[in-house]
Formats: structure tokens, sequence, C-alpha cells
């Protein structure tokens, strides 16, 4: 993504609690997906900055706990890949720049 957010960009978002797949088209296409530890990992393609802010905008307007937002690369046709949950294996190991908000 570029500084000025006009790339398209994968993002991988953790939220609190369960939200069910149904959601997805609410979320701009996003894969809706509830994990075993009780949260929900929303995973997909943003246009630019502006779409990626009216996806978090939707999380705060459903009282979300925003757990961390992870960033990369946007995979044509759809969402990047899953990265791995804290604390269970992955195949793939991580990637993409991760930030944890407190």
């Amino acid at each position: 993504m570029t500084l000025y957010g006009h790339e398209p960009a994968g993002y991988t978002l953790r939220v609190g609690g369960r939200l069910d797949a149904h959601w997805a088209d609410w979320f701009d296409g996003f894969t809706v997906s509830g994990e075993v530890d009780g949260t929900t990992t929303l995973c997909g393609t943003v246009a630019d900055q502006a779409q990626l802010h009216r996806i978090l905008a939707k999380i705060r307007d459903l009282g979300l706990e925003l757990l961390s937002v992870e960033a990369s690369p946007a995979i044509s046709g759809g969402a990047p890949r899953r990265p791995a949950i804290p604390g269970t294996p992955s195949p793939e190991g991580s990637w993409g720049s991760s930030h944890r908000i407190p």
C-alpha cells in the first residue's frame, strides 16, 4: 500500500466475540471465520484506506473489540491467506506486519 492508500492491500482483522459467516457481505466480502478461542477473524482485500476505515467503523458500530490488524499483500480475486492464530500451529508460518491493539 502506498503512503496515500491508493493500491489494493490485504488485511486480516481479529475481533473479540463470534460472528457468523453471513456477515461477509456486510463486511465488503471479507471472509468471516469463528475461531476456537472465541474470536472472529475477518480476511480480505481493500481497494484503499477509505474502504479499510469503513470496515473498521462497522466493527466499532457493532461494539466489537478490535484485537489485531494485520496487513498482507493483496491477492487478486479474493482474500489474503489467513495467518496463524497465536498459540496454534501453522504450516505457513507468520507473514505481513501485525499491530496489536492494547
